[in-house]
């Protein structure tokens, strides 16, 4: 009789052999993934990436002419010009009085008449040849535009000494809505004229956007751009958005009252205003003279 075979000699080893194998296997497997940091090392959660910083650099400075003009409802056209230095955290407004006088192109142009003739082109050569600057952009509101601007900025707190309908006119200060502020900007009526006015319409808008949430004003940026772009005459493009607006940004967020207003000094001569060439001179040198590898103005 043939004897049985013992399988249990053989089983054993078997097994034995594939239990080491997948210890080696298993454990190479591990010290690898371990070496490679997807498994094991501190069991503390790893931080969140940093925020990028957003930044501007001197390149980002740009002017705006900002145009106001609703001859439907019969309202003074109103200009004023916009610089901006978004490095800096600074923004200066300056009104220009439509009754400005210069010689330009060998002929004497007024700001208004420029504007008459020329539309925003021939105000914004009259502006670049009397100021000696480059205003690169224009923007054209009507009433509708402006209120919506208005809206966004927030209104403002303002003191109005002028006797018109529905201010105090006292010289306290009182809160504007969007529809006060346009009266108040476009009322031919003051004691200084045309240079009052013009200081008025400055101060407002440096007073209005230093008031305002400039935190809520960047969040909403991009909303705000399509609004209004869409409701003006402006030759500033999507492209020249994007191309400031990481800038812009920075300065909201970052900056503490970032808005000033200039006066452009001059004297007048009957109905007109001849600016001070030092006047220009001075804003040249602060506002547009920068050196980007110093820092500061050139």
């Amino acid at each position: 009789m043939a004897k049985k075979k013992k399988s249990g000699s053989i089983a054993v080893p078997y097994l034995l052999t594939i239990f080491i194998g997948i210890i080696i296997v298993g454990g190479g497997t591990f010290f690898a993934l371990k070496h490679l940091g997807i498994i094991g090392g501190d069991d503390t959660l790893p931080e969140p990436p940093k925020r990028q910083i957003s930044t501007a650099s001197y390149a980002d400075n740009h002017s705006i002419l900002f145009i106001y003009d609703e001859p439907d409802k019969k309202k003074s056209t109103s200009f004023l010009l916009m610089r901006s230095i978004p490095k800096d955290k600074k923004i200066v407004f300056i009104g220009i009085p439509t009754n400005t006088i210069a010689i330009v192109d060998d002929t004497q142009q007024s700001m208004l008449s420029a504007y008459e003739s020329g539309g925003a082109s021939g105000a914004i050569n009259f502006t670049n040849k009397v100021f000696g600057i480059e205003v690169e952009r224009y923007m054209k509101l009507d009433y509708d535009a402006l209120i919506k601007v208005c809206d966004i900025l927030g209104g403002v707190t303002y003191p109005v000494s002028e006797d018109i309908t529905g201010f105090n006119g006292d010289g306290s200060e009182q809160y504007l809505n969007s529809e006060q502020i346009e009266k108040l900007i476009t009322y031919s009526l003051y004691d200084g004229g045309e240079v009052e006015r013009a200081f008025v319409i400055s101060s407002v808008f440096s007073s209005m956007l230093t008031t305002s949430n400039c935190t809520r004003i960047s969040d909403n940026l991009d909303s705000s751009f399509n609004t209004v772009i869409n409701m003006v005459d402006s030759d500033i493009s999507a492209v020249d958005y994007e191309k400031h607006k990481t800038a812009l940004k920075y300065m909201l967020e970052n900056g503490t009252n970032i808005a000033s207003f200039l006066i452009i000094s001059g004297e007048d001569a009957y109905e007109d205003f001849i600016p001070d060439e030092d006047f220009f001179d001075g804003l040249r040198k602060k506002y547009y003279s920068y050196d980007e590898s110093k820092g500061s103005d050139k």
